[in-house]
């Protein structure tokens, strides 16, 4: 198999295109004399002024220790799957624990509302998930999974933005070759505001792109506990994650998957970004990794697959 094909049936496996920022805008009119805060400061001003609802994590922390390793209804399932925009979504559920012991062909399938997701009409709306792979959680940690998912109507066809499943026939029509894959995943990080990325001040440029690539420093590194939380909790997960670095605009960062064989490959980047979600979820940050977050003579961000 030639390797466009093998990119092209990757990329259909995995969209590349999540949530888009409202400073895909132009930044033109922004003032660049505003005040420089510390990220610190900026993330006490944003629970201030997003209405953010402050959660006491030492309150949610005594529900988390609540001890469910020998709970007889067995573990807890995350259920993972595209929506229309390209994002990852999920639900959870019960499964007894005998369940996973054949990986996820043991998995029962499960259904969502697809109306709710952009993937089906009201009138019609149930989507069935298939189980395709299976990770263990890094958020619940024990014997609970992360389950990734495609999707199919109650008939049996792959939805039309169930591109993993002609990627997945594809590689299937190839079974004696062994395609190997790196993947790099670029992402910026923004304040609450969902405009101003992490060390820029409110309103305004920082200073020019150059010490920020693979930099080190207060004045120069803006998010590396979302990076490293990310990483980690990928490798508990069972990820062929390969490293991270800070990118060249300030805010940004990438990761890599692989290498990793056919399919796995995009299973394992989808379920990477999900990941990354709940990392910034818990963080308080929001993730772009729309290919041009912002305008002007600012590096954008690439997804790159190597062969």
């Amino acid at each position: 198999m030639a390797p466009s094909t093998l990119i092209v049936a990757l990329a259909l496996a995995a969209p590349a295109v999540a949530w888009v920022p409202t400073s895909v805008v132009s930044r033109s009119a922004m003032r660049t004399t505003a005040p420089r805060r510390t990220t610190a400061s900026m993330s006490l001003l944003l629970a201030q002024e997003t209405g953010k609802s402050a959660i006491d994590p030492t309150v949610f922390q005594k529900y988390l220790d609540i001890p469910i390793g020998d709970c007889k209804q067995g573990i807890m399932a995350e259920y993972c799957w595209i929506d229309a925009d390209g994002g990852v979504r999920s639900k959870t559920r019960t499964l007894p624990k005998s369940k996973l012991e054949n990986g996820a062909a043991g998995l029962p399938e499960w259904n969502y509302d697809g109306s709710s997701t952009g993937q089906a009409p009201g009138d019609d709306s149930e989507v069935i998930m298939i189980p395709r792979a299976v990770y263990r959680d890094p958020f619940r940690l024990g014997e609970n999974v992360l389950v990734m998912c495609d999707t199919q109507t109650p008939a049996g066809e792959p939805l039309p933005t169930n591109s993993r499943a002609s990627a997945a026939a594809t590689f299937a029509a190839h079974e004696d070759e062994v395609p190997w894959f790196g993947l790099e995943q670029e992402y910026t990080l923004f304040n609450l505001d969902g405009t101003t990325p992490l060390g820029w001040p409110v309103g305004g440029f920082p200073k020019p792109q150059g010490p920020y690539y693979c930099g080190a420093g207060a004045d120069r590194s803006f998010g590396r506990a979302v990076s490293e939380a990310h990483y980690r909790a990928c490798l508990y997960a069972g990820l062929e994650v390969s490293g991270t670095n800070a990118e060249v605009m300030p805010g940004q960062w990438e990761y890599q998957i692989g290498p990793s064989v056919g399919i796995d490959a995009a299973d394992e980047l989808t379920i990477s970004r999900y990941i990354l979600y709940r990392v910034c979820e818990d963080l308080g940050v929001i993730v772009s990794i729309e290919p041009k977050p912002i305008e002007g003579d600012w590096n954008g961000e690439i997804g790159r697959a190597h062969v």
